[in-house]
């Protein structure tokens, strides 16, 4: 472990060859202190400081006789993998929607009908749609959404009463409208234009 240095590996090694376990166990919690301080970014970590009683028996290659707070970790343990994750299968193609689309789909399943419900829905299946776009980078009609939708949901989520996607209060919801804004430049030029044949 070359993080720690020669000094510790050396103090290691002298407090090993102390001949009585009081002095062991005193000075083997001094190098746990110091190695703590030569590596402070080890205390943002949980149980740091079982870590680092684990890497002092480590450096002392599993042979060190003292009282630790800890029980020291085995060769074998240390050379066991860790366990394969298990990752959420989605059905089919649709890998590219993600682990946050399938939880929200769960979350609108829970919710009771009502607005919040279909807001949510909606929220879902344009986030879907983008998360189409982006993955396969083509275009894709609403219509191939809903389905989609309704399969991941196993059929309790149903979009089928929207024409689209584009006529859903969500997708417009504080979208300005741009033909309120050529009235509103019309008009101001029309002031402008007033305002200097008055002068």
């Amino acid at each position: 472990m070359p993080e720690y240095g020669r000094i510790i590996q050396q103090l290691v090694e002298k407090c090993k060859t102390l001949k009585t376990k009081e002095e062991r166990n005193e000075m083997s919690h001094a190098i746990v202190d110091f190695m703590g301080q030569r590596n402070p970014q080890l205390r943002d970590e949980a149980n740091y400081r079982h870590k680092l009683w684990d890497h002092l028996y480590i450096l002392a290659n599993y042979d060190l006789d003292v009282d630790a707070p800890y029980p020291f970790p085995t060769p074998e343990e240390l050379a066991q993998k860790p366990e394969q994750m298990t990752y959420p299968q989605l059905q089919g193609d649709f890998k590219f929607y993600g682990k946050s689309i399938l939880q929200l789909i769960d979350k609108a399943i829970e919710l009771e009908n009502g607005e919040e419900k279909e807001a949510l829905i909606q929220v879902i299946a344009n986030n879907m749609k983008k998360s189409y776009i982006v993955y396969n980078k083509e275009h894709v009609a609403d219509d191939v959404i809903f389905r989609h939708l309704k399969k991941l949901s196993e059929d309790r989520l149903d979009l089928t009463s929207i024409d689209s996607l584009e006529k859903s209060k969500i997708y417009f919801h504080n979208k300005p409208n741009k033909n309120n804004n050529k009235g509103n430049n019309n008009n101001n030029k029309r002031r402008h234009f007033n305002h200097k044949n008055k002068k």
